[in-house]
């Protein structure tokens, strides 16, 4: 199953330009889809889905055109999806939940609901809470739920948006294993902000900016945009500060109270250390490079939260 936009383009009210003429093809398998808030990433995955219709391009979803009524009600019966905010009934069990969102779907045989939904609170480890109120399920809890009502109709589409926001890093990595393990026979395309949900649950990435699509291939290449610029560079005493020119990528204090930077620059900075470029530093660099590309100055980086030290 495989998703196609062509020249897809989102201009809401007032002029504002959510998406830009974008041209992706995802095929079976997991790909991460990166973006700063606000570059489009979720306006992509609603108009995915069909919630939302474009402005002007086309979508096609395993064949079907979602422009017509037939291709849009065909790929919604081969699709699955986890939006950011999942609105859960909190008097429900999980049980009664799953079951309530598979009537929705379609599913008349209570039978065959039954078993779907046991199957998929197996899959999310939830079989053994199955009985309790979702009020009392904790956030990490309520997203495996979301993500089993995603799975309900064994879908051959699965679209999420930001699974892990919010969650203690406990369920984040927990949340992150669960994926990992969906995208073998389906095409899974999960939306995040946090690089490491991508690095560990994805062998392939598309990057958005300010709603136009500027990578979209293997982590290992995108991580390899910042090859031969990427440095640990130590900045001396409570206040030192990484080169003004270099886009800092995070930034560790050290037990002599020295901040390490680790920073990506064309220019080798004064007693820096080249190591090797991670997935976040080859997003840094491919961000930086766009937005000079589009002559957005430092200044408006930092305002706009594309320069920021991450701590670690």
């Amino acid at each position: 199953m495989n998703i196609t936009t062509e020249q897809l383009t989102k201009v809401y009210r007032g002029g504002r330009r959510a998406l830009d003429a974008v041209d992706l093809h995802i095929d079976q398998g997991t790909v991460g889809l990166l973006g700063a808030n606000g570059a489009g990433k979720t306006t992509l995955l609603r108009i995915l889905t069909g919630v939302l219709r474009p402005t002007s391009g086309r979508v096609l979803v395993g064949g079907n055109d979602l422009s017509t009524t037939a291709g849009l009600t065909a790929a919604k019966r081969q699709l699955g999806y986890l939006p950011q905010e999942l609105n859960l009934y909190p008097d429900l069990t999980a049980r009664e939940f799953l079951d309530y969102i598979a009537v929705l779907k379609g599913m008349h045989s209570k039978q065959e609901r039954r078993r779907q939904v046991e199957e998929h609170l197996d899959a999310v480890g939830l079989r053994e809470r199955g009985s309790e109120r979702l009020a009392a399920f904790s956030g990490g809890m309520r997203r495996r739920v979301g993500i089993a009502q995603a799975l309900l109709g064994n879908p051959s589409v699965l679209i999420v948006d930001e699974p892990t926001a919010g969650l203690d890093p406990h369920e984040r990595m927990r949340f992150r294993a669960l994926l990992a393990g969906l995208g073998g026979s389906r095409t899974v395309l999960l939306s995040s902000h946090l690089l490491d949900d991508v690095a560990q649950t994805c062998r392939h990435v598309a990057v958005i900016a300010a709603g136009r699509l500027v990578f979209h291939g293997s982590t290992g290449a995108l991580a390899g945009q910042a090859a031969g610029c990427t440095y640990v560079v130590r900045g001396h005493g409570p206040g030192g500060l990484p080169p003004a020119d270099a886009q800092v990528v995070s930034a560790v204090t050290t037990p002599a109270g020295d901040a390490e930077y680790r920073v990506v620059t064309a220019t080798p900075p004064p007693g820096g250390r080249p190591v090797e470029p991670s997935l976040e530093d080859g997003y840094a660099a491919l961000l930086a490079a766009d937005t000079a590309g589009r002559g957005v100055s430092t200044r408006d980086r930092n305002r706009d939260g594309r320069n920021e030290v991450t701590e670690r």
